[in-house]
């Protein structure tokens, strides 16, 4: 074993755990103070007083506010990835199962934090960052549902995975931002996003007209391009 390897399976020391504490502590106190009184009404002076640390220590451990919410989506996009690790190893799931599951995924984490979710949504907007981390990694795991489902036969040759998956991930984004902005949200995420789901994998045309309908025939939008 080299000295490299054996730093890395070695546990981590006191000095170590204790940066982590002060570390997790400011994150926590950062996300509880978002939650109770919105992103930009908190100070990095109150987040270091909730954690009972000196001001200066907010800074040994995140350069700017904005770092939190990029920590935030980072922990979700982790999350997703164990989740969909675990789901897409299942390869006797088909593609719909394996997309519902997703989506189940994705309305537990945002569900059980109704109201972080909406705060950090729009100070990753304010802060002028775009949403990459957590939403990139939802297309491409839609992408690699697909793209498996394809090989399966259960997709359209023609459909580009990458198109699809983003495409749901497009839909995901806006759908998840128009409920955190609803002040009652009557109807849960979940059933919104099993509904988007099933009019992407079933589209918007009656079965007979998806069937019968063809570029240039009667009545065909197309027939007039």
């Amino acid at each position: 074993m080299t000295v490299e390897e054996s730093q890395q399976t070695r546990p981590p020391g006191r000095r170590e755990r204790n940066r982590q504490h002060v570390h997790d502590r400011l994150y926590t106190s950062a996300l509880e103070l978002f939650a109770e009184q919105g992103y930009e009404r908190t100070t990095i002076d109150q987040i270091t007083e909730r954690a009972d640390v000196a001001r200066g220590t907010f800074f040994n451990h995140f350069q700017r506010k904005e770092d939190l919410v990029t920590t935030w989506a980072e922990q979700r996009r982790d999350k997703l990835r164990a989740f969909m690790e675990h789901s897409l190893a299942r390869e006797d799931d088909d593609v719909t199962v394996q997309l519902e599951r997703c989506m189940a995924a994705l309305s537990e984490f945002n569900e059980t934090e109704h109201d972080l979710t909406r705060v950090m949504l729009t100070a990753w907007v304010k802060s002028g960052q775009p949403l990459l981390e957590e939403p990139d990694y939802a297309g491409h795991v839609f992408t690699k549902v697909i793209s498996a489902g394809q090989d399966r036969g259960e997709i359209a040759r023609d459909i580009d995975p990458a198109m699809a998956g983003n495409m749901l991930r497009d839909a995901y984004l806006g759908l998840l931002y128009r409920w955190t902005r609803s002040a009652d949200a009557k109807v849960p995420l979940h059933v919104e996003l099993r509904a988007l789901l099933r009019i992407g994998l079933t589209g918007i045309l009656t079965f007979d007209r998806r069937t019968r309908g063809s570029a240039g025939a009667p009545g065909d939008p197309r027939a007039a391009a």
